[in-house]
């Protein structure tokens, strides 16, 4: 089982595919198993890199809380550990406050960024319902079950068919976070904020969002996109917040083009430089 450790904590790790580097990173109290319908077409084109957040998966779950730096050294680890220079970095919700926090720590490492059902955080974050705040602070007092039953009606579409709802939840339910590390993601998330640190993030990137998103309102994409310099924008129609479900088709044709441009482009350029050189 390929691990590496940062600040004292195993953090599982694996690869698939061939191509350019593509790192994944999870979204809150969910396994990197969870990208089991955006990867496979992914790793066709590309080596995708997908990890554990800490607390979660196969990953250790040390003492809390866990500060969304933290996580994005953790990210920078298994980057170490793949023998990875630099790579493409795609983060969904808590993952893309990660990633985030990876492009503004550590610039050279980024090829370019997606951005997927995330939000900036800070006084200009803009705010979920507060039946969707209810829902997330009462996980405490509910079981696995029924806290992943409860968050449905936030985070996905109302015209999802219920059949791939219940696929999600199969994948899950072998890797249902323990409260504790639910509760230590979860408050590394509510102190953490990039807004005012967005325009230092210069390389190419994809903002999308599901427009009927309740846990993360569409709003926060959009924020990000007009804060980060040419950042490109995708809303996506009847998706919420596990996009990659709601919409997996039209999700993974702009992230495949944009990634697909991208690697494109950098690969004329590194052609160019070796020519002059």
């Amino acid at each position: 089982m390929p691990v590496t450790v940062n600040q004292g904590a195993k953090i599982f790790w694996n690869e698939e595919g061939e191509g350019d580097p593509l790192l994944l990173i999870m979204g809150l109290g969910y396994p990197s198993a969870a990208w089991y319908r955006t990867r496979p077409n992914l790793s066709r084109k590309f080596r995708t890199i997908a990890f554990d957040n800490r607390g979660v998966g196969q990953s250790d779950m040390p003492p809390g809380p866990y500060p969304i730096p933290v996580m994005a050294g953790d990210a920078a680890a298994v980057l170490d550990a793949a023998g990875v220079d630099s790579a493409h970095v795609f983060g969904i919700s808590m993952g893309g406050m990660i990633a985030q926090e990876f492009a503004l720590q550590y610039p050279d490492r980024v090829r370019s960024l997606i951005l997927g059902c995330t939000a900036a955080g800070g006084p200009h974050a803009v705010r979920a319902e507060r039946e969707a705040s209810n829902m997330v602070m009462a996980r405490g007092t509910m079981t696995p079950e029924e806290a992943a039953q409860a968050a449905i009606p936030f985070i996905y579409d109302p015209g999802t068919p219920r059949n791939l709802i219940d696929e999600d939840l199969a994948m899950r339910r072998p890797w249902f976070p323990r409260q504790e590390a639910y509760n230590a993601q979860l408050q590394g998330i509510l102190v953490w904020e990039s807004y005012s640190r967005l325009a230092k993030i210069t390389v190419p990137t994809l903002v999308i969002h599901g427009e009927s998103d309740r846990l993360v309102p569409a709003g926060n994409g959009k924020l990000i996109a007009e804060n980060i310099p040419g950042a490109r924008l995708v809303m996506l129609r009847q998706a919420s917040h596990i996009f990659t479900t709601d919409q997996p088709d039209t999700a993974q044709r702009a992230i495949l083009e944009f990634l697909e441009e991208q690697s494109a482009q950098q690969s004329a350029v590194s052609i160019q430089v070796s020519q002059t050189i």
